[in-house]
């Protein structure tokens, strides 16, 4: 099955280090980030494991919940855990799904023969509130991701959501956004943009962040 941008996340129940889980249940009105690993007690996975557990709190001031998948089963993981914790100095906060029948992986399309025929690839779906999938992205095995920029993105889809804006090439939360070029109308730009803006160019139109 393949996903596309704007698809619903594929709903599923598995068992997870947490218990079992009905995706879109657990989920419920919050953003959501499902990235997958390769297998249990991989060098890479344990770094981008743990990290994640010290975002806990930049994802709770986003409204993310973050869960992981691994083909391997839950023991596994739980052991699993124990070095991420020993080794990343935190606690990981968030379920892995137990995915060794491959429902899962199969529903997001993260067996890609050419990489490996049996292991998951390395992608990270955001997923809104609506369930719709709004960023995918797939890594090498040898590159960790990097979670900055997945916070960034997350800032960017909840600002573009409620304004009528996007953000340009290397945006920072804060930095100056660019109005839309499907709005036109003077009043409503003035109503929506009380602190002006620089034309550039007809297209390209500078605001500061509508919500800051």
């Amino acid at each position: 099955m393949s996903i596309r941008l704007g698809d619903i996340a594929p709903d599923f129940e598995q068992d997870s280090s947490a218990g079992r889980i009905r995706f879109h249940d657990w989920l419920g009105d919050s953003w959501g980030i499902l990235f997958s690993h390769p297998a249990d007690f991989t060098p890479v996975c344990t770094t981008e494991l743990g990290f994640t557990a010290k975002l806990k709190d930049e994802f709770a001031k986003r409204n993310v919940k973050a869960i992981a998948l691994s083909v391997d089963p839950v023991e596994s993981h739980v052991k699993w855990i124990e070095d991420i914790n020993e080794t990343q100095q935190t606690r990981v906060n968030f379920p892995i799904l137990a995915d060794a029948d491959r429902k899962v992986s199969d529903l997001y399309d993260l067996i890609h023969p050419n990489a490996n025929d049996t292991l998951t690839v390395r992608s990270l779906f955001i997923i809104d509130p609506q369930k719709k999938v709004r960023l995918i992205i797939t890594y090498p095995a040898s590159t960790g991701r990097n979670f900055h920029e997945i916070l960034r993105v997350i800032d960017s889809l909840q600002l573009t959501d409620n304004y009528k804006v996007a953000t340009p090439a290397n945006w920072q939360d804060g930095d100056d956004v660019v109005i839309v070029p499907s709005l036109k109308d003077e009043a409503e730009l003035k109503q929506r943009f009380p602190k002006g803006y620089r034309a550039v160019k007809p297209y390209l139109r500078l605001t500061p962040q509508p919500n800051r």
